[in-house]
C-alpha cells in the first residue's frame, strides 16, 4: 500500500474527486446561464415561494434573504424558507426553479416524506460521526489499537448512509417544484427546461459527495484491513 512513501490508498478517491470537481463546475456554468434568462411570468424568486408555500397551506412559513451564492435552503427546525440573494429578488428562469425546489422541501416536511423525516432524525449521530470519526481512525492508526479504527469507520459510515439517503430527498424536492410550477404555469415549456437542468446539475453535486464519502469509506476500510 506504500510505494516510497505515497499512501496508494489516496487513489480509491480520486475518481470521485474528479466527479466532484465536474459536478461543481456543471452547477455553476448552469446555473449562470439561465440566472441570465427573465421568465416571461415577471416573478422573483421570493414571489414564487410565497405563492408555492401558501398553495400548499403552509402560510405559516415565512422566506428569509439570506447572504452567500447557492445558499438556498429550508430549515424544518425552524420551518423558515430561506434564499439567496440573487435567488430572491431575480425574476430568472434558474432562480425560480431553485426557489420552488426549496419549497419541494417544506411540503416534504409538511407531508412526513419518509426519507427527509429518517435523514433528520440520523443527523445528530451524523454530526458526531463527521466530527469524530477522523479522531479515533488516526488515534487508532497512530496508538495501533484497532477498535478505534472499527469505531472510526463506523462512525463515518453514519455520513455515507445520511448522504445517500440525501439523494432521493433531493430528486423528489426537484421533481415537485417541477411538476407545481409546470401545472400553475408560472414557467412555460421552455423555461420548465430550462429549471430542469438546473436543478439536475445540482443534483450532481449530492451524487458527487456521496461518491467521494463512499470512496473515502472504502479506503478507510483499506487502511484498517492493512493494518492487520
Amino acid at each position: 500500500m506504500y510505494y516510497y512513501g505515497f499512501d496508494s490508498s489516496i487513489l480509491y478517491l480520486i475518481p470521485a474527486l474528479i466527479i466532484s470537481i465536474w459536478a461543481q463546475s456543471k452547477v455553476s456554468s448552469t446555473f449562470n446561464k439561465y440566472s441570465r434568462v427573465r421568465s416571461i411570468s415577471g416573478y422573483t424568486g421570493a414571489q414564487v415561494a410565497r405563492m408555492l408555500l401558501d398553495g400548499a397551506g403552509l402560510y405559516d412559513v415565512p422566506i428569509e434573504m439570506i447572504p452567500g451564492r447557492l445558499s438556498d435552503h429550508y430549515d424544518p427546525l425552524n420551518r423558515v424558507l430561506r434564499l439567496s440573494q440573487d435567488v430572491y429578488s431575480s425574476q430568472s428562469v434558474a432562480s425560480i426553479g431553485v426557489a420552488a425546489h426549496e419549497v419541494g422541501h417544506a411540503i416534504q416536511h409538511k407531508e412526513s416524506y419518509k426519507p427527509l423525516i429518517v435523514r433528520n432524525s440520523i443527523v445528530p449521530i451524523v454530526n458526531i460521526g463527521s466530527g469524530f470519526s477522523w479522531i479515533l481512525f488516526f488515534a487508532g492508526l497512530i496508538l495501533g489499537i484497532k477498535p478505534l479504527l472499527t469505531i472510526g469507520i463506523i462512525l463515518f459510515s453514519a455520513v455515507v448512509i445520511f448522504q445517500l439517503i440525501t439523494l432521493p430527498v433531493e430528486y423528489n424536492a426537484s421533481s415537485r417544484a417541477l411538476t407545481i410550477l409546470n401545472s400553475k404555469k408560472i414557467l412555460n415549456n421552455e423555461e420548465i427546461n430550462g429549471a430542469e437542468k438546473v436543478l439536475d446539475a445540482a443534483a450532481m453535486t449530492y451524487v458527487a459527495a456521496t461518491l467521494t464519502s463512499i470512496a473515502q469509506l472504502i479506503r478507510l476500510i483499506a487502511i484498517s484491513n492493512r493494518e492487520d
